[in-house]
């Protein structure tokens, strides 16, 4: 049993905070009532930032004492939406949200995975007829491996798991954001993953 902060309350954030408290983890979900993400971070050994990627820099670099010492790990992207609300670009092209993150919270171990997908699939990959892909990007070794038995009591078998390496790989996996709003337009709002195949 691991104790466990999600940041943000909607459709991502409480889905794996149910699944993860299924698994027999500690969960505690954070709303936007004031001090709720201090308060919950503060007790955490890992921290899931589940919050709109767009304002999640701001929100948790002000909660770097908070974090110090823990797992970050961050499922957002960050891009600004079209006028359907669908993203429509990168916030930071040439960087990432996630190496923003590690920037601005040094004494936190960063680890970008889950962004590559429709929340269904975060806590159900074995819904889909094909075998979807979780990425890892992240500096720290451990903190990755911690990770990635957190994906397997979601359901994740090891071998869908690729480590992409440091945490500027997560340009990569957050630039794939820029597929949804047309997969979406050309098929409807099913779940879906990107996989590699082999």
């Amino acid at each position: 049993m691991t104790t466990i902060a999600v940041l943000g309350n909607g459709r991502v954030g409480g889905n794996l905070a149910a699944a993860l408290a299924r698994a027999g983890h500690e969960v505690t979900v954070a709303d936007r009532t004031p001090g709720a993400a201090a308060d919950a971070a503060r007790a955490a050994r890992i921290v899931i930032n589940a919050t709109p990627g767009a304002g999640s820099l701001d929100r948790l670099a002000a909660l770097r004492e908070e974090l110090r010492d823990t797992i970050l790990v961050d499922v957002s992207n960050a891009t600004t939406d079209g006028p359907d609300g669908l993203p429509a670009d990168l916030i930071y092209p040439g960087s990432s949200l996630a190496e923003q993150l590690q920037e601005a919270l040094p004494e936190t171990r960063v680890v970008k995975t889950l962004n590559t997908m429709l929340f269904p699939v975060m806590t159900s990959p074995a819904t889909l007829p094909r075998t979807p892909t979780a990425f890892l990007s992240g500096e720290d070794p451990q903190a990755k491996q911690t990770v990635r038995e957190l994906l397997t009591d979601l359901g994740w078998q090891k071998e869908w798991i690729t480590d992409l390496g440091g945490i500027q790989t997560a340009r990569a996996t957050e630039a794939a954001i820029l597929f949804v709003p047309h997969v979406i337009r050309s098929t409807g709002l099913a779940p879906f993953a990107i996989s590699i195949a082999r």
